[in-house]
């Protein structure tokens, strides 16, 4: 019986192995027979990625045609160490250039270098002949040697002209607003101004002008716009064909009628012809005076007040609010305050007075002078109240 039972066992256990073997031949030859149109359908994309590239761009490898007529192709696939390396034919392995076109490639490089640098210097050069032209080395040392106490308001003007008047091409016109109490060298610095340009560029160039002796009254203020802009066009018409920049002075802005603001304002926007925006105007006035000098007095501790570049940023910000609900041209300016006068800088505007006029500078009565001047106190300084105002009528007196 367990021999009968074993004989009928084994056949099953034949019949169980052999179905599994097919099977497992069945799925060998249909991972076959997949593998094989994968590796036919890479070949076509293959090819036609090459024709593609034969007929649309230039060459990039050269292939070589076999004895069969087959394309070789143009990778040689090498597998060492788990790694995969390509070598491309008529490459070096590190894709370096052939000697002669790598001397090449560096003259071209050295070549490209000076040309930079030629052109960088020719830049700096520019930019020095458009400063010679205006000698602003020269009007920095008359403005040390004839203004008096505005060390700041000088190094700020000087630092915005020389900035401006370093190219020919700008997207607008430079506006200085002069701002600060009477008597502190505000039209003083005007007259320098005016003065200064007119010797390095042509009078004509240069417009000097005085609300209250060109257009005091208000019910003209039509004709002196009209005026004005003639001769504002055809300034900066001269100044564009002489490849030089126009400067327009404007005195007692204070008293400036509201018809001449407007247009005044229309001058200083970017959107003109090329001509009007290389101009530079500065606008003169004691507006603001009183916020000038309610800061100089609470800052009286302080060396300089005003600090450098551009005056203190709060001040600034200060006048520029107040100025520009006076009128809205504010807002195009640059503004640059003048500080009150200490005693030491009205001593220094009697003794260049009293030279002028011929007298002996005798530094006593310089200093009795100077003592009949008002002064505010602020801690241990004194800050003339009208400024070097009454240093010519005093000394005409002698």
């Amino acid at each position: 019986m367990e021999g009968e039972s074993q004989t009928d066992e084994a056949p099953a256990r034949m019949s169980s192995l052999t179905s599994k073997l097919q099977a497992m031949i069945r799925i060998r030859r249909k991972y076959q027979v997949f593998k094989a149109r994968r590796a036919e359908l890479a070949r076509e994309q293959s090819r036609t990625a090459m024709l593609h590239r034969g007929s649309t761009g230039p060459e990039i490898f050269t292939f070589e045609t076999t004895a069969a007529g087959t394309v070789a192709s143009p990778c040689v696939c090498r597998r060492k160490k788990n790694s995969f390396r390509a070598q491309y034919k008529g490459l070096s392995p590190a894709f370096n250039l052939p000697v002669q076109e790598r001397n090449r490639a560096k003259s071209c490089l050295f070549l490209l270098s000076i040309i930079v640098f030629l052109q960088v210097y020719n830049a700096i050069e520019n930019l020095d002949d458009h400063l010679q032209k205006y000698d602003l080395e020269g009007l920095e040392k008359t403005l040390k040697r004839e203004v008096f106490g505005q060390k700041a308001a000088m190094e700020n003007i000087i630092d915005l002209l020389t900035d401006y008047l370093s190219t020919y091409v700008h997207n607008k016109p430079l506006v200085l607003s002069l701002n600060g109490p009477i008597g502190v060298g505000k039209s003083h610095l005007g007259r320098i101004l005016a003065r200064h340009f007119r010797s390095v560029t042509r009078d004509q160039l240069v417009l000097q002008y005085f609300m209250l002796h060109h257009c005091p009254l208000e019910e003209k203020a039509t004709m002196c716009v009209q005026d004005l802009a003639s001769r504002i066009t055809e300034m900066v018409n001269r100044g564009e064909s002489e490849e030089r920049i126009p400067v327009f002075i404007f005195d007692e802005v204070e008293f400036m009628h509201k018809e001449i603001l407007d247009f005044l304002h229309s001058c200083f926007q970017a959107n003109q012809t090329n001509e009007f925006l290389n101009a530079v105007y500065v606008l003169i006035s004691n507006i603001g005076q009183g916020e000038i000098t309610k800061f100089v007095l609470q800052n009286s501790s302080s060396s300089a007040p005003f600090g450098r570049q551009r005056g203190s940023h709060e001040l600034v910000k200060q006048l520029k609010a107040s100025l520009s609900k006076y009128h809205p041209v504010w807002k195009e300016a640059d503004i640059v305050p003048f500080s009150l006068l200490e005693k030491a800088h009205i001593m220094d505007c009697f003794l260049d007075e009293m030279t002028q006029e011929g007298f002996y500078p005798d530094s006593s009565h310089i200093e009795h002078l100077a003592g009949e001047i008002s002064y505010y106190t602020a801690g241990d300084k004194e800050y003339s109240m009208n400024g070097c105002k009454q240093v010519v009528a005093k000394v005409n007196l002698l």
